[in-house]
This record gives structure tokens, C-alpha cells and sequence, in this order.
């Protein structure tokens, strides 16, 4: 059960609803962590326009996905670990490569960009104080400067916002795997699609 009280997708101020997508067929668990925020209308047009920003960034809709379903893990963010972006499907993402997410490491269909971003992401999310001159090393094989930066920002974003989310237990509207006991993974039940 929620530990904070959400909004259905009915509740939210309509100009949130036009931005995020939101329709009457939306899903509770179809917000994530919008169905809170968004209780704070002027906070949650500010994180909507903090994701739009990162959405436009020059990383490919996928790998941006899959790093935020990889920290979603670190985090054991569970609504963060439903949700799939539409332009993330658009450009690749299939659940058969977010099971491939277990092991990033030894995936065969992840290209070495995307375990590059995913080693940056798991020590970021775990490990901080272990980043050195070798990951930043393979970081600018994969990335220019730039792209370091904005993977850094949208990593930073999923890790912050998706630890607060999972203290919130927002798990209700959630498949059954996702609302089960100790860790799960982003592939452990179908995925939901956000709005938009």
C-alpha cells in the first residue's frame, strides 16, 4: 500500500493531464510517481519540464531507458520499474533486452555505448565513492564529453527521484511480481506504457 496519498488519473489538474498524456483509460500505475507529485502541481510541471529536457538530450531513447530501468533496479523502485517509454519501444527497447539487463555485462544484444552507460549507472547507484580513471576511460570510447554530461544528469534524475519514489511504495495498480517480497527486476512482469 502507498505510504502517501496519490491521485487518480482523473485528479490531476488539467493542465498536468494534458502534459503527461493522461487520458480517462489512464492507469494509476501508469503515472509513476506523478500520481504524487502531482499533488504539488507547480513542482510537478517543474519535474515535467526537467524530463522533457532530458528526453531531448542526444542519448538514444533506448539506452536512456535502459539505464533508467537498470538504476530503477539499484533502487528497487517498483513503479519505476513498470513503466516503459513509448519512444524508448519506438527506437529497440523490447522486454527480451530488458531481461538482458540481469547480467548487462555479458548481454549479447546490448551494444558496448549501452554496458558502457550501464557500468557508469551501477556505480553511480551503488558505488559512487569506486568510480576511477578506468570507467571514465570507457566512458570517451563510447561518448563524447558532452554525452558524459548528459548521462551523468539523467542518471542523477532517475537515481534521485527514483529513490524517493520507492520509499513512497507505490505498488498498488501494480502486477503481482512487482508487489512481491525482497528484490525485483524490471523483467521480473509485463510493463505497463506511459502516457503519451
Amino acid at each position: 500500500m502507498a505510504r502517501v496519498a496519490t491521485l487518480a488519473p482523473s485528479e490531476l489538474p488539467d493542465d498536468l493531464r494534458r502534459r503527461a498524456g493522461v487520458s480517462d483509460e489512464t492507469r494509476p500505475s501508469q503515472l509513476g510517481s506523478l500520481q504524487v507529485w502531482a499533488r504539488l502541481p507547480q513542482l510537478a510541471a517543474t519535474l515535467l519540464d526537467l524530463q522533457s529536457a532530458l528526453a531531448e538530450l542526444s542519448l538514444e531513447p533506448r539506452l536512456a531507458e535502459l539505464v533508467r530501468l537498470r538504476v530503477a533496479f539499484h533502487n528497487q523502485c517498483r513503479s519505476c520499474m513498470a513503466l516503459r517509454g513509448a519512444d524508448a519501444v519506438g527506437d529497440g527497447l523490447t522486454e527480451a533486452l530488458v531481461c538482458e539487463l540481469v547480467e548487462p555485462e555479458n548481454a549479447q544484444a546490448l551494444t558496448d555505448r549501452e554496458r558502457a552507460a550501464l557500468a557508469y549507472a551501477d556505480r553511480l547507484s551503488i558505488a559512487h565513492h569506486e568510480i576511477d580513471d578506468a570507467l571514465f576511460a570507457r566512458l570517451r570510447e563510447q561518448f563524447s564529453e558532452l554525452e558524459i554530461l548528459e548521462l551523468g544528469a539523467h542518471v542523477a534524475f532517475c537515481l534521485g527521484f527514483g529513490r524517493v519514489a520507492m520509499s513512497w511504495n507505490l505498488v498498488d495498480d501494480l502486477p503481482d511480481a512487482l508487489q512481491a517480497e525482497g528484490p525485483v527486476g524490471p523483467w521480473s512482469a509485463p510493463a505497463l506504457a506511459r502516457p503519451r
